[in-house]
């Protein structure tokens, strides 16, 4: 390959193209340029094709594949996800009485009236929904004649002072102040899980048509006496997927800045005209594919469209650049199509493969959906093998650029002095990095900075950061109306439950009830933990209420005829406490916060209970005590995915990357020189994370990898033209100057273009898309700069023919040597 690069550059200016041997370049070169119009007929088709189906891509979000599924807490969650009704994927919507209480007539008939709509919306487990309307919440208490209980709606219920008095008194009895009724008195809580499948379709439940029924069948209740708040997964859900269409409008503005930018670099309206066009046909082509593979397009996944569009955007720009040099030189266009061709496509093949490779290996973090931007992401590059590196000359070879591009492009080509212009001084400000003195300078401050960033990164957090949904802006409606549900009811949405598995009627044995109870007392004194709530919290209850209320029964007999009673009589008042043989009991505990120290502590100290009090099959008492389920367990065996998975990806990446930059360069050095602008990049992007108050979670995680994916496009094409002048005998300061003419404008182009396409997402109404723009403008800028700061002074250390032994046979030092054998651009 680095005859391709070394032929290429002084490459003859060939005017008239019947002075072109079309025979001459490689087997696949000729092919595709001899085949021009098959060419571009054939990409025209799967364009219109693959657009077709991707304008069929439906947008959704899935519950189970944020999960781990692999991780053991997530498999016993799925293992008994049947017998934990509402203990998963739930909704919670609040109606409040903005001018009373709730025992307001008019109140309670709209609270009717939004419970009967509910109930109706597909994809509502009916069975399990919870409100003062349904019958499933009871109360219960204790009297002379034993535990008498009942629906806390009274069956006659008519809205009388009569009937009003009786629902305040069974309000008070079941206990559900705090839980399902405010403790002011001024809202009431629906509660209900949600099918994996509508039920009317029996398709995977769209959450966005869902979404949609809760604002036009539900939140349209609003008024100004009453207000209505709703949380849970699939509202949250529901607003990311509305949130895409404001994300849609900054991809346009992305596509709007790396069209002025291009033409302010080329001037030539054809040519950013056909670039930009390119660039989004690779976008087409994925979403097609994506169709028609079966995915759906996730709102973790928007990334995936922009990193195709920008990593096409760079290879392109390469291309276009060469055939501007080219043409400026009086080259004619098809023969400037094929010197960029041969010239570019096998760096830009080695780069792309990198990429893939780069992004394959998220797949290996057991995280559904993380796998599936990994795999999307791959396509996505691939098909830009097509759109890019062949496309692009092949239609390039047509229309050619206009003659004031490509004389401008010449001219700012040649040797530049001082007084040239801004690039020149810049160019030669970069040029003092090739000596020792100023290429020291660069290190040490390189070296300083991410020492530092280093320290900062040890305090990065795993997992969310902020109450709330932090997926979501801080005034967001979402958040808004979570934190009125969590300043007016004791119990949070947060729920860690841990599910307690004994054999059939095993919850009935004094020693496991009373090793729950021991548990939930633990978790109560958990900071973090509000309260719990399990079967062996309402036993005692039951059981003094067999004795005429004494206090003294309030406690767990150890008469299995008196715990036998009072467990039947607790799965009639609370159905969910176990399943129906008994054998699998849910213990709840409702946290203040999902945050990531919360979390951490409770997993803790589950975990060292569960160590020391878990009975296998042949014990007694057998009893195990499995995590994790409701929304904060699944959340915490996410993190802890999350924080196994960064070292794998770490290593994978980087491994992956520095072996095929070895492959390219045949050359530890020059590895090295790729490498360690990339490295410092992810532990400066670590610090900025914490300095900006970001958790590293499965939204975040992926940028890591693009960083390094993207990041090695800049040192593949800077260092390959580089090494090849050296071999040619140029010092390091010359080979250096002619990599920055060769390859720099365009370097710092697409490096300033994709830093400002994404610092737009600055300003997205979906939180984590802003931290994803905010991350990736700074990556983009850093591996820009890095490489064009950091690749001259390493190479003056590594690269350095004054630095390496002489070869007696060459004027080229034997490191060189080895290079130029083996540098394949």
């Amino acid at each position: 390959m680095s005859s391709h690069i070394d032929e290429s550059i002084n490459m003859p200016a060939v005017r008239d193209v019947r002075d072109f041997d079309r025979q001459s370049g490689s087997w696949l070169e000729r092919f595709i340029f001899n085949n021009r119009p098959v060419i571009l007929i054939a990409c025209l088709l799967v364009t219109v094709v693959l657009g077709f189906f991707a304008s069929r891509l439906e947008v959704n979000a899935n519950f189970e594949r944020m999960m781990p599924t692999g991780n053991p807490y997530i498999k016993n969650y799925l293992t008994y996800k049947k017998e934990l009704p509402g203990l998963g994927n739930s909704i919670r919507i609040v109606v409040e009485n903005k001018t009373g209480n709730i025992y307001d007539p008019a109140y309670l008939e709209t609270l009717r009236k939004i419970n009967d709509t509910l109930y109706l919306i597909p994809g509502v487990d009916r069975s399990w929904m919870k409100s003062i309307w349904m019958p499933i919440v009871r109360w219960k208490e204790i009297t002379e004649d034993g535990l008498n209980g009942g629906a806390v709606m009274p069956a006659d219920y008519n809205g009388s002072p009569e009937s009003i008095k009786q629902l305040r008194n069974n309000i008070a009895r079941a206990g559900i102040v705090g839980a399902l009724v405010a403790g002011d008195l001024k809202s009431t809580m629906i509660v209900t899980p949600l099918l994996d499948v509508n039920p009317e379709t029996q398709k995977a439940l769209n959450y966005s048509d869902f979404s949609d029924a809760l604002e036009a069948k539900i939140r349209v209740f609003q008024s100004p006496t009453i207000g209505v708040h709703i949380v849970g997964f699939g509202k949250l859900a529901g607003d990311l997927i509305s949130g895409l269409k404001e994300v849609l409008k900054f991809f346009a503005v992305s596509v709007l800045i790396a069209f002025v930018f291009v033409y302010l670099y080329t001037r030539c309206i054809r040519s950013t005209i056909l670039l930009v066009s390119v660039s989004i046909a690779g976008v087409i082509w994925l979403l097609g594919l994506m169709k028609l593979l079966g995915y759906e397009l996730d709102p973790y996944l928007t990334l995936v469209p922009f990193l195709i569009f920008a990593i096409g955007l760079s290879h392109g720009a390469q291309k276009m650049n060469g055939i501007l040099q080219d043409i400026g030189r009086g080259t004619d266009k098809y023969v400037a199509a094929r010197y960029t061709f041969r010239r570019l496509f096998f760096a830009g093949l080695t780069a792309l493969l990198t990429n893939i490779v780069g992004f394959a290996v998220l797949a290996i973090i057991d995280i559904p959906v993380i796998r599936d931007l990994a795999v999307t992401t791959s396509i996505g590059i691939s098909v830009l093998i097509f759109t890019k590196l062949i496309l692009i000359p092949v239609t390039l070879s047509y229309i050619g650029v206009s003659p004031k591009a490509a004389l401008r492009a010449a001219g700012e080509n040649k040797v530049a002095t001082p007084s040239s212009g801004i690039l020149a001084r810049v160019w030669l400000g970069l040029d003092c990095l090739t000596h020792r003195r100023w290429a020291s300078v660069a290190l040490v401050a390189g070296g300083l900075l991410t020492i530092l960033c280093a320290i900062v990164m040890m305090h990065l957090k795993i997992g969310d950061l902020d109450a709330g949904a932090p997926e979501l802006r801080a005034h967001s409606r979402y958040n808004r109306d979570n934190a009125y549900i969590t300043q007016h009811y004791q119990l949070s949405s947060d729920q860690f439950v841990v599910i307690v598995k004994t054999p059939d009627e095993g919850c009935r044995m004094y020693p496991i009830l009373q090793k729950m109870d021991s548990l939930a007392t633990i978790l109560r004194e958990t900071p973090g933990v509000q309260t719990t709530v399990s079967l062996a919290n309402i036993v005692p209850f039951i059981t003094s209420g067999q004795f005429e209320g004494n206090g003294k029964w309030m406690t767990i007999s150890r008469n299995q005829d008196i715990i036998n009673t009072a467990v039947s009589s607790a799965i009639v008042a609370a159905p969910d406490s176990t399943n129906v043989s008994c054998s699998v009991s849910p213990l709840v505990a409702y946290l203040a916060d999902h945050k990531a120290d919360t979390l951490t502590r409770v997993l803790n100290a589950t975990e060292k209970f569960s160590a020391a009090n878990d009975a296998g099959p042949k014990s007694a008492q057998p009893v195990q005590f499995l995590l994790a389920a409701g929304s904060a367990g699944i959340e915490a065996a996410t993190n802890i995915e999350v924080e196994k998975g960064i070292i794998t990806m770490y290593l994978a990446v980087y491994g992956a990357t520095a072996l095929l930059c070895l492959v390219t360069f045949r050359s530890i050095r020059a590895t090295v020189v790729a490498m360690i602008p990339l490295l410092m990049t992810t532990v400066i992007c670590k610090a900025l994370m914490v300095w900006l108050g970001i958790g590293l979670k499965v939204a975040t995680l992926p940028v890591i990898a693009v960083g390094v994916g993207v990041g090695v496009d800049y040192a593949l094409y800077l260092l390959s033209v580089q090494l090849v002048m050296q071999r040619r005998g140029e010092s390091l300061t010359v080979a250096y100057r002619r990599s920055l003419d060769f390859t720099g404008k365009v370097v710092a182009l697409v490096g300033l273009t994709m830093a400002a396409g994404v610092i737009t997402w600055a300003w997205s109404p979906i939180k984590f898309q802003a931290d994803m723009g905010i991350l990736l403008a700074f990556m983009f800028l850093w591996n820009m700069l890095g490489a064009l700061i950091l690749i001259p002074a390493l190479s003056h250390f590594l690269l350095n023919p004054k630095a390496t032994v002489k070869d007696p046979a060459s004027d080229l030092p034997v490191s060189e040597k080895q290079l130029s054998t083996g540098v394949e651009a």
